[in-house]
């Protein structure tokens, strides 16, 4: 099998000290198919569970408890018919032009790619090497570290501070000379957030030339949105790259849309291997997204029923004992089986019909992560939870 890798890519990765196997290693990540599917870790294990017939709820994988909003289907199903062409009415250049206006960022500091889990691949071929390292918390969000490892580059796992936030200062000790610093906000499991200001400590204290990459995917279901985003931090052309994607809030997982946020440069690094993203993406999808992303309507209503109904689980989880890691700001909750593990609490609620999350943090193995369904969804895993509890 032969991989095309671009003269300019080749010296790039060879300048910062990359093994030819290295190289055949970023070119099969980044080419797609299974070795991409891996870094996508939400949809590789939904994929394993393609077959739910006969599941109660699927609370498992952080998907939105409602599907695609009103005004995106309508102007997805509206460009349908024409998907014939490439871009019949330059739907992309739509989508980053109302990117740029939601966001108060110029349009050149926007790329939008088939949801966020390849740019943040991309982040980190771009920006480490074999000495330079990512740090990145633990537990959380995966595609970045796995990314590292199938590359064989150094990767630090710092452990979340005692109220769950990113702890920024152990980050930089653990690597001062990484290459890119990953911080998820909120957290991916935990939901919890990080201060702006710690993140502004370690956007001004990291090494020159690194980045700082933040992860937004679950923003907009914080109670701070608008007013708590890194937005500005690309804005003002720190070294940072923001992450977004459509399939949380939005309710488009299947469809597969996001953006980062960064300065032109910065951008132009991800882009080193093809030009970007926005070919890969459909022009439904492009539609519907540039939709959705103005429909504030929509987006309130979510996170109140959201907040409703994420209030009900953590009531229901601490009026029978149990420990659950937050506060959550995403839709989300993390909670300790503390005798029990999180794989075979797994199976149980599976065998009768709900989907919980399972095992993919080994630092926490009796910690289970649930998503926040509808309250129908909700109430099954309530009823489910007490009959496996009292067994």
């Amino acid at each position: 099998m032969t991989i095309a890798i671009s003269q300019e890519a080749k010296d790039d990765l060879s300048a910062r000290g990359f093994s030819r196997r290295q190289m055949m290693r970023a070119a099969l990540m980044l080419g797609g198919g299974a070795a991409a599917l891996a870094l996508h870790p939400e949809r590789a294990l939904a994929q394993q569970d393609e077959d739910d017939s006969g599941m109660k709820a699927r609370i498992d994988s952080n998907e939105c408890f409602a599907g695609p909003m009103a005004s995106g289907q309508a102007a997805g199903t509206s460009v349908f018919s024409r998907s014939n062409r490439y871009s019949p009415g330059g739907e992309f250049d739509r989508l980053i032009k109302t990117i740029s206006q939601v966001e108060n960022i110029p349009a050149d500091h926007i790329v939008i790619w088939p949801g966020s889990n390849e740019a943040l691949a991309r982040s980190v071929v771009a920006f480490c090497s074999p000495t330079k390292g990512l740090v990145q918390a633990n537990p959380s969000y995966e595609t970045c570290v796995q990314a590292a490892q199938f590359l064989g580059l150094p990767v630090k796992m710092v452990s979340l501070k005692a109220d769950y936030s990113h702890d920024v200062k152990a980050m930089l000790a653990a690597n001062p000379n990484a290459g890119l610093y990953y911080v998820v906000n909120p957290n991916n499991p935990t939901g919890t957030m990080t201060s702006m200001a710690d993140m502004e400590w370690l956007v001004d204290h990291k090494p020159a030339g690194a980045i700082v990459v933040i992860d937004e995917a679950y923003i907009h279901w914080s109670s701070g949105y608008p007013n708590n985003t890194a937005t500005h931090l690309a804005r003002s052309g720190k070294d940072v790259l923001v992450m977004r994607t459509f399939s949380k809030i939005f309710g488009m997982a299947g469809l597969r849309v996001g953006y980062t946020m960064g300065r032109p440069e910065l951008l132009a690094k991800l882009s080193l291997w093809d030009g970007g993203g926005s070919g890969q993406i459909a022009v439904p999808s492009t539609a519907c997204a540039t939709a959705s992303l103005t429909d504030v309507a929509s987006i309130a209503s979510r996170r109140k029923t959201l907040h409703e109904n994420r209030a009900m689980t953590v009531d229901f989880l601490k009026k029978r004992g149990f420990k659950v890691i937050g506060p959550s700001e995403a839709n989300m909750v993390m909670f300790d089986w503390k005798n029990k593990t999180a794989k075979e609490m797994q199976a149980a609620f599976r065998a009768k019909g709900v989907m919980i999350a399972g095992p993919r943090w080994p630092v926490w193995p009796t910690v289970s992560r649930i998503s926040i369904g509808t309250r129908e969804d909700m109430e099954t895993f309530f009823a489910t939870f007490d009959k496996i509890v009292s067994a």
